[in-house]
């Protein structure tokens, strides 16, 4: 039940991420996806790590019945980085919240 409850937010991420017009068709470079750093905070807007990295590895383990994190607090994260643009991120950090509250469980 977990692991559905949590495609299912994942793929409400990407449909919301698209109607807000966050999606990218281009991934970034395979440089900028090889960042050491937290996030890829050097190399990537948060948005294009949610949808090229986080998004990405949580289906991985799910496809492969893999242990989740422990924890998550991803919604922390995208409250700070929506705080400064001008999108209504509203519905996008709910489900953000959701998914913290799946894998933490």
């Amino acid at each position: 039940m977990k692991t559905t409850n949590l495609r299912h937010l994942l793929q409400a991420i990407q449909d919301e991420m698209e109607a807000l017009q966050l999606w990218e068709v281009e991934p970034p470079s395979a440089e900028a996806l090889a960042s050491k750093q937290p996030f890829c905070i050097d190399t990537l807007e948060f948005t294009q790590w949610l949808q090229w990295v986080f998004l990405p590895k949580i289906e991985a383990l799910l496809d492969k019945n893999t242990p989740l994190p422990s924890s998550s607090n991803i919604h922390a994260l995208a409250e700070e980085y929506f705080k400064s643009l001008t999108v209504d991120s509203a519905q996008l950090l709910v489900l953000l919240e959701k998914v913290d509250q799946l894998i933490t469980q």
